[in-house]
C-alpha cells in the first residue's frame, strides 16, 4: 500500500533518511526520527547503494490524472459540508448521483455515480448510512422517559 503524503513529502523523507545515514545513525534510530518502519530505511539504503540518489527520487504517478484539481476538490468539500439542502435538495442526505450533479453544475466535469466514491475517499469522506428516525421524535421526552420510567420497568437480576 502506498503511504499517505505527496510525492514531494515522501521524497523529502527518503532524502532526510539518507542524510541521517551519512551522519552515522542506525536504521532503527532513523526510522524512529522519521516515523517509518526500520525495514523501509534499509530498503531506501539498498536502493541508494544500487541506483544512487536517483533511486530515491519520486517517480511520476501512473494513471489518468484526476479531473478535479486540488483547489476544486476543496471547493467541492466546502459545498458538501454546507449540506444537501443548501445545494437545493429536499433532504440533507448526500448520495452519489447528487454529488455527481453538484460537480457537473459547479465545475462542468462529469463523473459516473459508481466512481464518485473515489473522489469522496480522496477528500477523507467515507460512506455512511443515515439513521432512520421519525420526524415527530422528541429527544427531550425520550431522555426523561429513560431516566424516570425505564428503571421501574427494567427487569433486574435476582440475587
Amino acid at each position: 500500500m502506498r503511504p499517505s503524503g505527496s510525492q514531494e513529502f515522501l521524497e523529502g523523507r527518503r532524502i532526510r533518511a539518507l542524510a541521517y545515514m551519512n551522519e552515522g545513525l542506525q536504521p532503527v534510530e532513523i526510522a524512529r526520527k522519521i516515523g517509518v518502519d526500520r525495514r523501509s530505511v534499509r530498503r531506501w539504503k539498498a536502493s541508494f547503494l544500487v541506483g544512487g540518489s536517483e533511486a530515491v527520487r519520486a517517480k511520476p504517478l501512473l494513471g489518468r490524472p484526476s479531473r478535479l484539481s486540488q483547489t476544486k476538490k476543496k471547493r467541492l468539500e466546502a459545498i458538501l459540508l454546507r449540506g444537501a439542502r443548501q445545494a437545493g435538495y429536499s433532504t440533507d442526505l448526500w448520495t452519489c448521483p447528487r454529488v455527481v450533479q453538484v460537480i457537473e453544475r459547479s465545475f462542468g466535469v462529469h463523473y459516473h455515480p459508481d466512481h464518485i466514491g473515489r473522489v469522496l475517499h480522496s477528500l477523507g469522506w467515507s460512506p455512511q448510512k443515515p439513521q432512520r428516525r421519525a420526524i415527530e421524535r422528541d429527544e427531550e421526552a425520550i431522555r426523561s422517559w429513560i431516566k424516570t420510567v425505564w428503571p421501574k420497568v427494567k427487569k433486574t437480576l435476582r440475587a
